[in-house]
């Protein structure tokens, strides 16, 4: 049984043919929003933060919103195994009141930002020289400011219903900010469909960025005024782009998506309307990696893990379901490791085109 299947765009399929599978053809990493799916990655992050990428000296861009932001934030610290380490184990074992407020949820999670960063990881993230790590998270307009249910259930519908019809309303309720150490992307910083923004990271900004990008309205609290950014109030970065539908590099080099799923779903929005799909010409440049639906089947309950694992499963069912996803994750890590060691497994690659709809 093969753990995982691959899918990659034209640009991609050839230099894996030509060059098989090594750390310096890629020049950024992508992680999708996903709150506990990531744990069916966890095996494969510490492969590639701790040996795969650890044997290259390029210079290598991260991409992430929301819980792919936090994970991937781990790869510029200066200890980036001990960082995922700590985001899995502490992440995995959150405990929440019965019917827990917004209050209480992002206290809880700014506690983990702050587990994971420790003293010194937000100056280690902002001045790295080599990761240059890029964070996703979305400034709020007018309705969608407030942390008021009523208001913001209210600008939630109407931001739903106009995305129905097109994707290019959400600039009428949201403006992209792109957290990012060192200089930004080119191909980012011209991005022509959602208004974006770029901020430097700096160390008094990283874990106020992370807590942003990965704060869901109606479960978190907005986060206000950070610091260095334009004042507001800042949400979830994977409202507009939940598994990103853009162009990710300029030039030469190819991107790597370590993603839980074999679909991409462009923003939180588009989750219902299947007929939404990416453009296959940003992802030309991509391999992306994912889970095999054999390798899914076989974890508990035939599934990977969700939001959802909070209220509907006792605090010792979840945990316990959790550490066992974290454990059987590292096999999707043994089968990257002897594609890039031996080439076994590339011929699997699969053209993009063929990806499957959600």
């Amino acid at each position: 049984m093969s753990a995982l299947q691959l899918y990659s765009g034209p640009t991609a399929l050839r230099a894996l043919q030509r060059d098989g599978l090594q750390a310096e053809q890629f020049r950024m990493i992508v992680g999708a929003s996903g709150g506990p799916k990531w744990f069916v990655l966890y095996g494969l992050d510490r492969y590639l933060f701790g040996d795969f990428f650890a044997r290259s000296r390029q210079p290598l861009a991260t991409l992430g919103s929301s819980a792919g932001a936090w994970r991937l934030a781990c790869l510029g610290l200066a200890d980036p195994l001990a960082g995922i380490d700590r985001l899995a184990w502490h992440y995995s074992r959150q405990t929440y009141s019965a019917q827990p407020t917004m209050h209480e949820i992002s206290k809880e999670a700014r506690k983990l930002v702050d587990i994971v960063l420790g003293a010194s990881g937000a100056a280690e993230i902002a001045t790295n020289s080599r990761i240059g790590v890029h964070i996703v998270a979305d400034r709020a307009r007018g309705l969608l400011r407030s942390d008021r249910k009523p208001l913001l259930l209210g600008g939630l519908a109407l931001c739903a219903t106009a995305n129905t019809l097109s994707r290019r309303s959400l600039r009428l309720s949201f403006e992209r900010i792109l957290f990012h150490a060192g200089a930004p992307l080119s191909s980012l910083t011209g991005l022509q469909d959602m208004p974006t923004r770029c901020v430097q990271l700096t160390e008094h900004n990283v874990g106020e960025a992370l807590l942003a990008s990965g704060s869901i309205p109606l479960v978190m609290e907005g986060v206000r005024d950070i610091p260095g950014a334009p004042p507001g109030v800042y949400r979830d970065g994977g409202i507009v782009d939940y598994h990103f539908d853009m162009p990710f590099l300029d030039g030469d080099g190819l991107v790597l998506y370590p993603h839980f799923y074999p679909h991409l779903t462009p923003g939180w929005f588009d989750k219902a309307l299947r007929w939404r799909r990416v453009d296959p010409a940003n992802y030309h440049n991509v391999l992306l990696i994912a889970p095999s639906s054999e390798f899914v089947s076989r974890l508990p309950y035939g599934k990977i893990p969700d939001r959802k694992d909070f209220e509907t499963m006792d605090e010792t069912t979840r945990f316990a379901y959790w550490q066992t996803v974290l454990t059987e994750s590292v096999r999707l890590a043994e089968e990257f490791a002897r594609m890039a060691e031996t080439g076994a497994g590339l011929d699997r690659i699969k053209p993009f085109t063929e990806i499957k709809n959600r």
